[in-house]
């Protein structure tokens, strides 16, 4: 007996989940059929897959072709091009083409577990491992040999989808693609992969207060009848570890040595839900304060559009007791002696003080500062209370209450009255939708454009701009890498809702190897 594919079907047939996709082929499995499997993003159908998906077809006797789901692609300013139901519906329509499956996850592992193919087919582009700047690659090859599949290549005629979508499909707005333009002769993409690698040898070490970010999620019901309040109806909670635990988590995508050195409420509640959200490796070295609970920031928001109503502080920010202070001293100057970069996350909660910033501006190799203006220390925490730093990375309204400024442009504030607050070898001035401006060793600021408009959340921003500028800044590379490696890093986290998932080194490489293309 034999089981006909369904390649002459009715393309929206071919597409089907993972599991229904794993029983079937089991069906053709038993038949003799030999599985053959492709894998990618597909954001525009061109020659080069059709020719890649002919000469995967020729290993095997069923082709499967499954793409990576939307939330997962990670390649850039809008990006994908098609929703991933389009982007199946597309490839359902070849006829060489037997089933087509969409997949929940980065890589294709899921797909290879459930597919278990005889054949794992893959472009010639990623026939040497060090091209393949999200690593996967080797992971993907364990997963299909796990099966007993084998991994194999095609040498076929090549295209890039983001090349093809770059120069034709007005995805990159035009200030930003001015600025690509000027820069890629002078900013390969290895300059910048380098830098990370040799960060990834260093020992890094982040100071400053965990947040446990809560958001509580709401039905709004309307105003209530007798007072001039907002009712809501409560649906669910999620507890997020942010500040200086999602700062070091995003480092510790690429760095095997990263410590944090921070304090906790002693009997906190919620302290467990911080702290297992450490990435492996990271070592914490925290004191435990009486008397006071770990800052929380409850925000409650409208389940309809993810829109924040209002939020909550739970935190005491009065200065330590003077044996809590001795405590975290010294436990910062025994991390001090190892560490190669120091990237201070400052949320003015309480935790450094004067005498921790006199030790760290005096004791870091390099010192890379965050002065965080918030609601909950309304404009007392200012970038003054640090002489000097190696690198200074603030927003604009933490430069201008610094200044006293309300009025003059950034460019003027960064040339003549930041210089005289602080010693700063590099200042780079975030500005939300218009990008970031740089001051380095040169009299002159300039600005670097935003590279996405589309926000999900923009909480942890900041501090994942400042997690991947900083060890470049260590590493001395050009300043417009290093301010465009951290507007793709704040792009990539807009789109990350709370701190649900860390913005990692694999997708801020692929991000600039995409927009250079």
């Amino acid at each position: 007996m034999t089981i006909s594919t369904p390649r002459t079907a009715e393309a929206g047939r071919k597409i089907l989940n993972l599991a229904e996709a794993g029983t079937q082929l089991e069906d053709y499995r038993r038949n003799g059929f030999r599985i053959v499997l492709c894998h990618g993003t597909f954001d525009l159908l061109h020659i080069g897959h059709i020719k890649h998906f002919e000469a995967a077809r020729k290993f095997g006797d069923v082709l499967i072709v499954t793409i990576t789901a939307d939330r997962h692609i990670r390649k850039g300013v809008g990006r994908p091009a098609f929703p991933e139901q389009l982007r199946a519906e597309m490839i359902a329509t070849l006829e060489l083409v037997d089933l087509v499956g969409i997949v929940d996850d980065p890589s294709a592992i899921p797909a290879l577990n459930a597919v278990k193919p005889d054949f794992y087919v893959k472009g010639s582009d990623y026939r040497d491992p060090a091209d393949d700047v999200t690593n996967k690659i080797g992971l993907e090859r364990d997963a299909v040999e796990a099966h007993g599949g084998e991994l194999v290549f095609t040498d076929e005629v090549t295209y890039s989808s983001s090349s093809l979508l770059n120069a034709h499909f007005g995805l990159i707005d035009p200030a930003v693609k001015e600025h690509l333009e000027q820069r890629a002769a002078v900013a390969p993409g290895r300059t910048v992969k380098e830098a990370f690698d040799r960060a990834g040898q260093s020992r890094i070490l982040f100071i400053g207060e965990p947040i446990i970010d809560e958001y509580v999620h709401v039905d709004t019901l309307g105003k209530a009848a007798k007072e001039s309040i907002i009712a809501t109806r409560y649906l669910d909670r999620a507890l997020y570890a942010g500040g200086v635990v999602a700062a070091a988590n995003h480092v510790a995508s690429f760095c095997d040595q990263v410590s944090v050195v921070t304090a906790f409420g002693a009997n906190d509640p919620h302290n467990g839900a911080v702290i297992e959200k450490l990435r492996p490796g990271i070592q914490l070295n925290a004191l435990k304060l009486e008397d006071r609970p770990t800052v929380r920031k409850t925000r409650f928001v409208d389940r309809s559009y993810k829109r924040k109503l209002f939020e909550v502080y739970t935190m005491d920010d009065r200065p330590m007791a003077s044996a809590e202070e001795e405590d975290l001293l010294a436990r910062l100057d025994a991390e001090l002696a190892l560490a190669d970069i120091v990237i201070v996350t400052d949320f003015g909660h309480g935790l450094i003080s004067p005498r921790a910033v006199d030790m760290l501006t005096e004791k870091s190799k390099f010192l890379a500062v965050n002065v965080q203006t918030n609601s909950g220390n309304r404009g007392f925490n200012l970038i003054t209370k640090y002489p000097r730093a190696d690198f200074l990375c603030i927003d604009e309204p933490e430069l201008r209450l610094a200044c006293g400024d309300k009025h003059r442009s950034v460019e003027d504030l960064m040339l003549n009255t930041l210089p005289n607050l602080i010693d700063a070898d590099l200042a780079i001035v975030t500005h939300g939708r218009d990008g970031c401006y740089i001051k380095g060793d040169k009299d002159r600021v300039e600005r670097v454009p935003a590279l996405t408009q589309k926000v999900v959340d923009t909480v942890g921003a900041g501090d994942a701009f400042l997690s991947f500028s900083a060890p470049m800044a260590a590493n001395g590379i050009a300043v417009h890498d290093i301010a465009m490696v951290g507007n793709i890093a704040g792009a990539l986290k807009v789109d990350i809702y709370g701190h649900s998932e860390s913005v990692t080194l694999a997708n801020v490489l692929k991000y600039y190897e995409t927009l250079f293309k």
